[in-house]
This record gives C-alpha cells, structure tokens and sequence, in this order.
C-alpha cells in the first residue's frame, strides 16, 4: 500500500466510523423515551431524584453502575426489596445493619416521609428503565460485609417431568422474581433482608409448638407454604423483618408463582432440616 492509498484508507474508515457513530447516537435518542419510560417521569419521581441528590446518595452507592463503590448499585433495588422494607430502612438504618457486624454503616439521613416516598418512587422509576443487562454484576448486600455477586438468574426451563421435587424447588428457589435468594441465604447464621434458612423446618416445628403461632397452618410443610403466599401472617416479635405488622417479604409469589412451583419451592424449603 503506498501513501496515497494509505491515505484514502484512512479517510475512508474515519468517515464511516463517523457515520457510525452518528447513526448509533441518533438511534439512542430515538428510543431513550421508550427504554427510559419517561412517561413515569412524574413530579414524585424528580422529587426523589433531588432527594438523592441532596443527601448525597451516590458518593456511597451506584446506580447503573455510576456512583461510588463503597455500598451496593441500587439499580434494581426495588425489584429486590419492596417499598415496607426500604421505607423502614430509610427512618432508621441502624436497626438493619450496624459498623460492629457488618464493617459497613449506613448514616441516619433523617429523611422525612414525604422524601423517603419520593426517593423510593426515584428507585422504582431506575428499576423499570431497560438498561440492557447493565450493570452485569450489581452489588448486593451478602452476609456480613458487601460484595460482588451475580444479578439474579433468569426464569429456568421447564424440566422433564419425574425430575426430583426438591431440585425443581430450588431451581424456583433462584429463579423466582424476585428471587429468593437476593433475600436469604440458606446458610448457618448468614441473616440478609431476611433471616437464613438454614434448620427452618426445626425453627418452623418449634415455632407451631409454642403456642405463639399466629397463622392458620397445621403443620411444617403448611407453615411454609402459608409463609411464600401470605407472609404476614405470622409476624415474627421483634425480629427486623416487618414494620407496622406487615413483613418485608413480597406478598407476590402466590400470583407469580404457580402452584406446581409454590409446591416445588415447599418441597426444597422441607429439606432444610
């Protein structure tokens, strides 16, 4: 290749580069109204995008993976965690997590009502924007400290029937929406939003035993299903898991789910002796 032809090549490649460019920018803003649903932009969302703002939220947090690093992407946070759990996290941290346990310590913004609503709807608005996977690996709270783990799994195939029960179950176990496992570890003494299910059904048989039972089931396997469809139905006392006698567990899952699956996830929760 000589001058002259090195020189229309590389003319040539900046100008389709270019053009490129220019039509996958265009192409952006064509559909950032629709990825972005903008027409959810409400008054109470802006309201709680400033609050974020004010209170400076991303000098600790991400979002889309934008932020700092120093606590979890919030991205999808409400799709993790529902509007009873983040609104009794907002008015007090301290009883969620603490600097002794956790090497981590949310500050007490004294946010007020109105703005904890509108930061949680900012939050909701975030989570329904079509970011295409991004981040690919948000950070999630787990166990005792922060760190990186995978987003949670899509919707597993339908298996063969004949497949064993309770491996059916915990394949909705991780891919339920949300999932479970963004919630609880079935690991000993590991508690996240929710507390490990590690020895539930000894907890469970103790539980109904006791006289302090305030659901309808009759037995362990009852206890948990009552558990996946109505959660609050028995509050645990002053465990950090309700507020205002409402459990932070979605009350969803005896919609999303079908009762094949609800059935599936009892037989593996019954495994955890």
């Amino acid at each position: 290749m000589n001058k002259r032809q090195a020189r229309l090549f590389a003319v040539g490649s900046t100008v389709i580069a270019t053009v490129a460019f220019l039509g996958l920018t265009l192409d952006s803003h064509r559909q950032f109204s629709r990825l972005t649903n903008a027409d959810k932009n409400t008054p109470q969302v802006m309201r709680g995008k400033d609050v974020w703002h004010a209170n400076n939220c991303i000098n600790c947090h991400t979002l889309f993976g934008e932020g700092a690093y120093y606590a979890p992407d919030l991205t999808k946070i409400t799709k993790l965690r529902g509007s009873a759990y983040l609104t009794a996290y907002l008015k007090d941290p301290s009883k969620f997590y603490d600097e002794t346990r956790h090497r981590r310590l949310m500050p007490k913004q004294d946010i007020s009502d109105t703005d904890i609503a509108a930061l949680i709807a900012f939050l909701d608005w975030v989570s329904n924007v079509d970011n295409q996977g991004w981040p690919p690996r948000p950070i999630l709270v787990t166990g005792a400290a922060f760190a990186a783990t995978d987003a949670p799994a899509a919707a597993a195939p339908p298996a063969a029937s004949g497949d064993n029960p309770i491996a059916l179950g915990e394949r909705v176990f991780r891919s339920a929406v949300p999932a479970c496992t963004a919630c609880h570890s079935t690991a000993p003494g590991v508690n996240l939003a929710g507390p490990s299910l590690a020895g539930l059904v000894g907890r469970a048989s103790a539980l109904l035993a006791s006289g302090g039972y305030q659901g309808k089931a009759t037995d362990v396997e009852g206890y948990i299903r009552e558990s996946i469809t109505s959660p609050s139905a028995h509050i645990v006392p002053g465990a950090m898991y309700s507020a205002n006698g409402q459990s932070f567990m979605p009350d969803t899952f005896g919609k999303s789910l079908s009762q094949e699956q609800i059935t599936q996830l009892v037989a593996y929760l019954s495994s955890l002796k």
